[in-house]
């Protein structure tokens, strides 16, 4: 047997009976946090929500907000942090998993016995409630009528066709702008947040059916170009070398420029903007190293970066700014030198779970300016604006025990330590109150 040997499973059959008799333990689980999500949500309710003097630079404190549709009760706006923290989670994942299980307790409540019931799998449950939030009342009603009997049994083709003809029905306007808002969905999305170490990222997109085709046509005329050339590359390499040429075309000639004008006048040189983790000799020396990407998670290797910076490329080079260094100034506000070393020493938002990039962040004094907390390194983090807010409003707490850990501490005694990037809860529970 395995290492990890399963009690009474010494035959195909037994073991099979475990795997269904655990999956059903876990379904039960998922509603009960439901049920839980239900009960937190009741505990702060609109009326919770203190009267509070906006702060400035923050504009407002907390907020009773809207987690599902019309009709479901408000629920204060920053409840749902702790909820999720407790869970290991996020706070949009938490607000999200809050919100559906507002939508299926007063919108959808005949698909919630089911799922309740155990006849229905949560997440089906909840991939429905996500569907119907933006649905007036009584679309959101006739969904549930419609699905109730079926909802085991009808595939998401199905469910999506019902929840549109609930829309066109109950909420035309709502359809007609949907329809609108589908063609002004198109968009082409670069991940450069995700690029791999050698280099390349991931593109993709959503086209209206001529661009896509005059898109296809240039690139592939682009890689007939290189392969006339001499390119030993396969089509698809090609094909992606013919994208980033038909771009830097693009990027020589200013489109503002007037009819008839001289093209070589308003020629755009190429800018990359890196953080060199190297000496700067070796972007023109062949010396080994490694580079941070600007508003990237990615480390290149030098060949690339002197790759990138070949030819009419404009190189901005930062120099490393020693994250170890401790600086200090009186004043409140934060030099540009301090907010550099406080977002390159914790790249993401300060907060337990939280990934947005600290350059999208506030610089928070972690011990409040006013109550005497310095302006120096050991008292800067970045928070976004979200969880800065509820730092400031609410029992939420923190420390900043080394350049990139912190310990937070939850209205209700959670304790939580993020360091470097990666959050884990310090004890299991919080204390009884």
């Amino acid at each position: 047997m395995a290492d990890h040997e399963l009690p009474d499973c010494d035959t195909p059959a037994a073991v099979l009976a475990f795997a269904q008799e655990q999956r059903a333990v876990v379904q039960r689980g998922e509603v009960l946090i439901l049920e839980a999500a239900l009960v937190w949500a009741a505990m702060h309710p609109e009326e919770t929500v203190a009267d509070t003097t906006p702060t400035p630079g923050l504009v407002f404190g907390e907020l009773a907000v809207p987690l599902a549709g019309e009709g479901t009760p408000l629920v204060a706006e920053f409840a749902p942090m702790e909820f999720g923290a407790a869970l290991g989670m996020s706070t949009d994942a938490a607000r999200g998993l809050v919100g559906d299980a507002l939508e299926l307790a007063h919108r959808l409540p005949r698909i919630f016995k089911r799922v309740r019931a155990g006849e229905v799998p949560a997440w089906k449950g909840r991939r429905i409630a996500q569907l119907t939030t933006t649905l007036p009342l009584d679309g959101a009603e006739f969904v549930d009528r419609q699905l109730a009997a079926t909802v085991d049994k009808i595939g998401w083709a199905a469910i999506g066709r019902l929840v549109d003809r609930a829309r066109v029905m109950f909420d035309p306007e709502g359809a007609e702008k949907d329809r609108r808002e589908a063609a002004d969905g198109r968009r082409f999305d670069i991940h450069a947040r995700e690029a791999t170490h050698d280099g390349t990222v991931h593109v993709e997109g959503v086209l209206d059916l001529a661009d896509a085709l005059d898109l296809d046509t240039a690139i592939r005329h682009g890689a007939e170009e290189l392969a006339a050339l001499g390119s030993p590359e396969s089509l698809d390499v090609r094909r992606s070398m013919a994208a980033g040429e038909l771009a830097r075309r693009q990027l020589t000639f200013d489109l503002r420029a007037e009819a008839g004008g001289d093209a070589a006048s308003v020629i755009k040189p190429r800018q990359v903007v890196i953080h060199v983790h190297l000496s700067a000799a070796a972007i023109s020396r062949d010396e080994a190293g490694i580079a941070h990407v600007e508003e990237t998670r990615s480390i290149v290797s030098t060949e690339q970066v002197r790759g990138w910076c070949r030819g009419d490329a404009q190189v901005v080079i930062k120099p490393v700014i020693d994250l170890e260094a401790h600086h200090h100034t009186d004043a409140y506000a934060i030099p540009d030198k301090l907010t550099e070393q406080t977002r390159l020493a914790q790249p993401v938002c300060a907060f337990p779970w939280c990934e947005r990039p600290a350059r999208r962040c506030d610089t928070d004094h972690v011990t409040a300016h006013g109550t005497g907390g310095p302006t120096c390194s050991c008292n800067l983090a970045p928070l976004c604006r979200r969880h800065h807010r509820a730092k400031t409003h609410t029992g939420w707490t923190y420390d900043k025990t080394d350049a990139a850990t912190y310990l937070w501490r939850s209205p209700h005694g959670l304790h939580l330590v993020k360091d470097h990037g990666a959050t884990h809860l310090v004890a299991a529970h919080p204390p009884e109150e």
